[in-house]
């Protein structure tokens, strides 16, 4: 059975970060070459030890530090956070990535979230953990956050920490079952549908 979006404005919008926050960068296929891994990198990345393991972060962490460096903000980015903080909306980041490579990209741009949790910070996406911490510290109820993200780790967390979900899909087809409550080609169509919920909250379901 399908469920609606919240029938309020969400209090707190948690954000993933590479394809959401920022243009996407990171080769990930080229980066399980170089590692010679298969899958998602930070769960195989678990089966390693000693000094592959230590080759495989220094691998990694190169990437996410040039792609960091480089990063571009995804439209209407700026736009966004700042009228959630005009409009009294409290915003978490929640990244796979490192903290390191997390902060080149908010002093690059100037960025600021009342949370921010990197992979060092506890299990990643799409474990909930972070999730429903973000959720806890900004003071809301899982019912008012929405998760909104480009990735399957991010409808995943979402779906596993009980609350609603934006999928970014960059004009894709899904090719995870978890199902998102609602899908943007991109990351500028949302302050619309957060505007437009001030005034007609029940127009937007699952979609």
């Amino acid at each position: 059975m399908r469920r609606a979006v919240s029938q309020s404005r969400p209090r707190a919008i948690l954000f993933d970060m590479d394809g959401t926050i920022t243009r996407p960068l990171l080769d990930f296929d080229a980066i399980r070459r170089e590692l010679r891994l298969h899958g998602p990198i930070l769960e195989a990345l678990r089966h390693l030890e000693g000094e592959r393991l230590a080759e495989a972060h220094r691998i990694l962490d190169r990437h996410e530090r040039t792609a960091a460096e480089n990063s571009e903000l995804n439209a209407g980015c700026d736009a966004l956070l700042r009228w959630l903080e005009e409009n009294d909306h409290r915003t978490a980041l929640i990244t796979r990535n490192s903290r390191s490579s997390t902060e080149i990209i908010l002093n690059r741009h100037a960025l600021t979230f009342d949370l921010v949790h990197t992979r060092e910070d506890g299990p990643p996406k799409p474990d909930p953990h972070a999730l429903r911490h973000a959720v806890s510290v900004l003071g809301c109820s899982l019912d008012e956050s929405w998760m909104v993200g480009d990735g399957s780790h991010d409808i995943e967390a979402a779906a596993a920490a009980g609350i609603h979900s934006v999928w970014i899909s960059h004009r894709t087809d899904r090719r995870f079952n978890a199902v998102p409550d609602v899908t943007i080609d991109a990351l500028e169509e949302l302050l619309p549908i957060l505007q437009a919920m001030e005034h007609s909250p029940e127009r937007f379901k699952r979609v």
